[in-house]
């Protein structure tokens, strides 16, 4: 289960420490428009699988961490 907060606290942090505007990172992970970006950061909306999965690899965190499953941002392997 998507924890909402978390989820878009951390989106909006991970993005901010790259520098990207939320219309870059949309189309980064291969949406249309900074809007979905702007939902997922506010918890209006959440990410399909697929997104999440882009998200996940792009900032290079687990899906777990974004999700707020673990405090954690490394990927175990």
């Amino acid at each position: 289960m998507i924890n909402r907060e978390i989820f878009s606290y951390r989106l909006k942090q991970l993005r901010k420490e790259k520098n990207l505007s939320m219309q870059s990172l949309a189309q980064i992970v291969g949406l249309k428009s900074k809007g979905s970006i702007g939902q997922f950061e506010t918890g209006i909306n959440i990410p399909s699988a697929e997104i999440l999965v882009a998200f996940a690899e792009f900032f290079n965190v687990s899906i777990d961490y974004l999700v707020g499953r673990t405090d954690k941002p490394e990927i175990n392997k």
